[in-house]
């Protein structure tokens, strides 16, 4: 028989209740706060269904009702500069934490409404009525609530989708010397999703603020809890990566306010993230005013048992022993509530005149329709004043892949918010290709962070760090391929923020990655990403062909306050090169393209190595073309002017790339130049490309899958042969 030996985490998994000493011990002015906000988020959410039910809400209404207990008695002994996040029903948990911070952390239930308040209810009421005086100007609405001054981070529609932005802001509290902590709300179904336990194993490696708070409501929409897992104490998931953990009755406040207040401990005396399991119940449906068992999924019977268990009841039962607070009291609570709801919708509605009997949103209120694009980036404005690529002027020798290190350096010494991360970049003397080379050695293990293989995790980290706004985020890819492990942080969450939070928000985030087609790694290695981002809202996208370019690219990449997808190319990291003499500190800003040669007859576009094979190929068919390197390829930075002036000049166009015809960069660029400059084409625009197959490890098979000179010769060879037809 062999030896066994039960093993044990030794991480503390504790349930917490409540006993009458507890209560008897409370603070009165704790209890307080606790059914005021209760009762004003109960009286909101009401109101909000019935808008709902009378058609108002356009788009869903997750009603919080039954789960206030777990949001206010998680978040009433928070600071201001404490954050919070959550996923798509998260109006008590932005309400509480609003709340909070207008009120100080105290409202006497005998005058819960001030002006400040109003103001919060008003406002919450507003944005998810999709109007422009909510916080996020009405784009937000329901499920993407925030409020960064009251330390709301947002809440998110993406189940899971806020975790790693949670753990990027405990990391920013920590570095900068607080003892603040974050806490995001997940529910039941996001215990299982790669993006939650991800940002657990980074969070405890990384020792951050951050607590994993589940709200386990028992049911995904209609799926039970104990349908999905086998164990649906869902606080387990700590045990697996270190975390201390606590479950409690999150329809008892006062039980989830000592479990929050000892994890808070934990995390603000630097001994890292905590887990906290609240079990509660929506007693509504998943989305609107009926419950549950409407739809058959729940019993009559088990709705009622939970209603019984109302945390607004238990609280006030408890203060009533106390002598804290009587019936008549709890109804002129009640009643107040009830009115500054009445008051708010009364700011936003009126009757409708078309439909006696109804109501209608004042028209003013809505946002202005020429609003609907603004904030997708900022004006880049920020990069006023920075100096720009001269002109002529001594140079020195240089490797490209030097230049990406040396850059980086030189802006890492200049500008302490620069935090750079990824897989391995702190080691092999700086990452796989050498790209980070000395910075390690230099800057430490608190600006060069090497990351586990979690995409998702690091990724999403980095948008937290880049919201919250005092550090500077640089992520490396070791390869584009890997994106669509984290494609929910890339364009669901980085890409979206600034303008679904209201476009005010900078978003600063680099994000480096190398196309490595040629090198045989395979169809999960080698993609050129321009295409997909090029299709997706928020982000600036740079592509250097030479040294200096990337130098005064990626200078301008780190200045700006959006996200910036930067693209290497493996084929130009050991080409010899050139860059200015001095410091490496110029600039080049959107909106400049390079002519690399002038022509009379052709333009042929391109961007990273394949602008070197163009030139080639240029040269052995004698074509007189222009050759424009993009540099800037997004459609907020591209340089219309430069592209423009030679299309008017040639009257037919060349786009050049080396990747595959599915992920094309060229066929949106091809869309916009024959949308915008028809009436100069004497032909449709051509394009070389790869094959429609991702590149194969074969070295035969890859060749055939990708362009390069061979390739752009007879692309222009077709060209020429449509000239004069």
């Amino acid at each position: 028989m062999p030896k066994k030996k039960r093993l044990q985490t030794g991480v503390d998994w504790f349930e917490l209740s409540t006993t009458k000493a507890d209560w008897d011990a409370a603070d009165p002015a704790l209890l307080g706060t606790m059914l005021a906000q209760m009762h004003l988020i109960r009286a909101f959410e009401e109101t909000v269904l019935e808008l709902a039910g009378e058609g108002l809400v356009h788009g869903p209404a997750h009603s919080s009702i039954g789960q206030e207990g777990g949001a206010v008695g998680s978040i009433v002994g928070l600071r201001s500069t404490d954050g919070v996040n959550g996923s798509h029903r998260g109006h008590h948990q932005f309400l509480a934490k609003a709340l909070t911070h207008v009120s100080g952390g105290t409202i006497d239930p005998n005058a819960p409404i001030d002006s400040a308040t109003q103001e919060v209810l008003q406002r919450t009421l507003a944005e998810i009525l999709g109007l422009a005086q909510g916080y996020c100007r009405g784009r937000g609405g329901s499920m993407h609530l925030q409020w960064f001054e009251a330390g709301a981070l947002g809440t998110n529609a993406i189940v899971g989708g806020g975790a790693p932005l949670a753990a990027g802001n405990a990391w920013a509290q920590k570095h900068s010397g607080t003892t603040d902590l974050t806490i995001n709300y997940l529910g039941d179904g996001a215990a299982q999703i790669g993006s939650v336990l991800e940002s657990m194993n980074l969070a405890a490696a990384w020792k951050l603020p951050v607590s994993y708070f589940i709200e386990n409501n028992l049911y995904a929409v209609s799926t039970r809890a104990d349908e999905i897992t086998a164990d649906p104490r869902f606080s387990v998931r700590g045990q697996g990566f270190g975390i201390p953990s606590w479950r409690v009755d999150g329809m008892d406040p006062l039980a989830v306010y000592l479990a929050t207040q000892e994890a808070a401990d934990r995390m603000r005396s630097g001994e890292g993230p905590t887990v906290i399991e609240a079990e509660v119940y929506r007693f509504f449906h998943q989305n609107g005013p009926y419950p549950g068992s409407a739809f058959g999924y729940r019993s009559k019977d088990e709705e009622a048992a939970w209603r019984a268990r109302d945390p607004l009841e238990l609280v006030a039962a408890r203060m009533g022993e106390r002598g804290l607070i009587d019936d008549a009291s709890i109804a002129e609570l009640r009643a107040r509530v009830q009115r500054a709801m009445t008051d708010a919708v009364a700011q936003l509605l009126e009757a409708d005149p078309d439909n006696p009997g109804k109501r209608r949103i004042k028209p003013d209120l809505w946002p202005e329709t020429s609003f609907v694009n603004v904030g997708v980036r900022g004006d880049g404005s920020e990069l006023e004043g920075l100096p720009l690529l001269g002109e002529g002027g001594e140079t020195r020798a240089l490797k490209f892949v030097d230049a990406v290190a040396q850059v980086m350096d030189r802006r890492m010494e200049l500008d302490e918010r620069i935090v750079v991360m990824g897989e391995d970049v702190h080691r092999l003397n700086g990452g796989t290709n050498g790209a980070t080379k000395g910075l390690f050695k230099r800057y430490g293990a608190d600006r060069i962070l090497g990351t586990p293989i979690s995409e998702n995790a690091f990724t999403g980290l980095a948008g937290g760090l880049a919201l919250d706004g005092r550090f500077r985020p640089v992520v490396e890819f070791m390869y584009p391929d890997f994106m669509w492990v984290a494609a929910d942080q890339v364009f669901n969450q980085i890409g979206k923020a600034r303008h679904m939070f209201g476009g005010d928000n900078p978003v600063p985030l680099v994000l480096r990655t190398k196309v490595a087609m040629g090198s045989g790694y395979g169809s999960q290695h080698l993609m050129d990403p321009a295409g997909i981002f090029a299709t997706n809202p928020g982000w600036r996208i740079v592509a250097a062909s030479n040294a200096t370019d990337y130098v005064g690219l990626m200078n301008a990449a780190l200045a700006l306050e959006d996200p910036v997808l930067v693209i290497e190319h493996v084929d130009l990291y050991g080409q010899a090169d050139q860059v200015p003499a001095g410091d490496l500190d110029f600039i080049i800003p959107p909106g400049n393209a390079a002519v690399v040669r002038s022509g009379a007859d052709l333009t042929v576009i391109s961007y990273l190595s394949m602008v070197g094979h163009a030139l080639e190929a240029i040269e052995q068919t004698r074509i007189d073309a222009d050759l424009i390197d993009l540099r800037w390829l997004d459609r907020a930075s591209i340089d219309w002017d430069t592209i423009g002036e030679s299309i008017k000049k040639t009257n037919a166009v060349l786009i050049v790339e080396q990747g595959a015809q599915g992920t094309s960069y060229g066929a949106w660029l091809a869309d916009e130049i024959q949308r915008r400059y028809f009436d100069w084409l004497d032909q449709p625009v051509a394009r070389v490309t790869g094959q429609e197959a991702s590149p194969s490890i074969s070295r035969v098979l890859e060749r055939a899958a990708i362009a390069r000179t061979e390739e752009v010769v007879a692309g222009l060879e077709a060209v020429r042969a449509g000239f004069g037809g």
